[in-house]
């Protein structure tokens, strides 16, 4: 970490008329890492970009549109708004064709990349993704969507006990002390207020058939306990995409790469070095 080849530096671009923070490290192997609903671009520098940078490569990551510093503008964000803005990052820090990592909204802003223009990637890992909500998940959708209507503000402390039972697996939850530090983790992020105009882009539809015409390679990664898109959503993605292969990592749940980031960091990396 104290290697100087691996500080970052924070600095901003502007993408289809919204301003994005990113942080970019020195190398020559560039690789793109886009983050999920609410989540700031470090969510991967704990454990993703360490290990992605001792295995040679130079991690990119950035922070959404909805996520401070990146600007916030109000309203409803649609996936193809985070998906421009991802395009015109890729653009103006001139990456293409790169390769890209991303998890759970970020994978989704992944799959549109990879669909719509082909010319921008080099290959993908689709982490905690899907490609259309079954029942149970857009009923969650849908209710959090009338959550942030209805202008509820919800306390920290309930915000953060909820988070913890969708986002874990049950060997994390039956752990006290990981369920205390992650409670407080949680809790002292706050709601995600900021965030809220992402909402809406989890509302994708079905892109199953537009996922068969994706020409990069791909790699999907599910993980067995999670709730949020659970293992059969994440197959019918591989499945789909004609150069896709499927990595099921057990013992996690939705924050798979947080709760075995070991496992994560050699499904990506070990694709990355094939692709």
């Amino acid at each position: 970490m104290g290697d100087a080849a691996y500080r970052r530096t924070l600095d901003f671009v502007t993408a289809n008329g919204i301003r994005l923070a990113y942080e970019r490290s020195a190398g020559d192997e560039p690789v793109l890492l886009i983050a999920g609903s609410g989540s700031a671009g470090h969510f991967w520098t704990l454990h993703q970009t360490p290990a992605l940078h001792a295995a040679g490569y130079a991690p990119i990551v950035f922070d959404n549109r909805g996520i401070p510093p990146s600007d916030a503008p109000p309203g409803k964000y649609a996936l193809t708004d985070l998906v421009a803005d991802t395009k015109g990052l890729i653009e103006a820090l001139d990456l293409a064709p790169c390769r890209i990592v991303g998890t759970s909204l970020g994978a989704m802003i992944a799959q549109e990349l990879v669909i719509d223009h082909p010319e921008l990637v080099r290959c993908a890992v689709l982490i905690a993704t899907r490609a259309r909500a079954d029942a149970a998940r857009l009923a969650l959708a849908e209710a959090e969507i009338a959550l942030v209507e209805s202008g509820v503000r919800l306390p920290a402390a309930y915000d953060a006990a909820t988070k913890v039972f969708q986002m874990f697996s049950p060997s994390t939850l039956d752990d006290d002390n990981a369920v205390a530090s992650w409670l407080d983790v949680f809790e002292l992020s706050g709601p995600e207020t900021a965030a809220t105009g992402q909402t809406w882009a989890d509302l994708a539809g079905d892109r199953r058939a537009a996922l068969r015409r994706v020409t990069a390679p791909c790699r999907v990664v599910t993980f067995t306990d999670d709730l949020i898109t659970p293992p059969h959503l994440g197959a019918e993605v591989a499945e789909a995409i004609p150069r896709c292969d499927l990595v099921e990592i057990p013992g996690c749940g939705h924050l798979g790469c947080l709760e075995r980031p070991d496992a994560v960091n050699a499904a990506i990396t070990e694709f990355l070095d094939n692709n």
